[in-house]
């Protein structure tokens, strides 16, 4: 029997699936087991960017080891078409007010573009105070600094 892999993706297309994409998940080392959760991001000059609650078990995480993995897919519902990306790298909390405000709005664009306001709920906001909300206050945003090459791969 003959082993039959997946094909890679091409950096083109790994950065094409990125930048077309802005809900991924990450995965934390949390002492012996890993924690995974789904994030929405933002690609700003080829660099993404999160937005953490102030509170939770992901920013404990992070305090003690900022090391994670990344993981972007899409996939049609019967599976015909599909690709993954995995990227490991560390989260860097962003300090420049203005690259915040920047992220921020970019967040803002692209979750009215896609979702429903049920979705301010995971960025830990009452949908009924809307968007404008998320806006207004000082928010945690972290940068992912890609370690090692992108891995992409793709259905045949």
């Amino acid at each position: 029997m003959s082993v039959i892999k997946l094909s890679h993706m091409s950096e083109i297309e790994i950065n094409s699936a990125i930048e077309s994409n802005n809900l991924c998940r990450i995965a934390f080392i949390d002492e012996d087991y890993p924690y995974i959760s789904p994030f929405q991001y933002v690609n700003i000059d080829n660099i993404l960017y999160f937005h953490l609650t102030d509170y939770g078990k992901k920013k404990k995480i992070l305090a003690k080891n900022p090391n994670v993995c990344v993981s972007i897919e899409n996939f049609k519902p019967n599976l015909s078409k599909y690709y993954f990306i995995s990227m490991q790298g560390k989260l860097k909390l962003v300090k420049n007010n203005d690259l915040k405000k920047k992220v921020v709005s970019q967040m803002v664009k692209r979750a009215r573009e896609n979702y429903s306001e049920n979705f301010l709920l995971a960025h830990g906001f009452d949908k009924k105070e809307g968007w404008e909300h998320f806006t207004a206050k000082d928010q945690l945003i972290y940068k992912f600094e890609l370690i090692n090459k992108p891995i992409g791969l793709k259905s045949l």
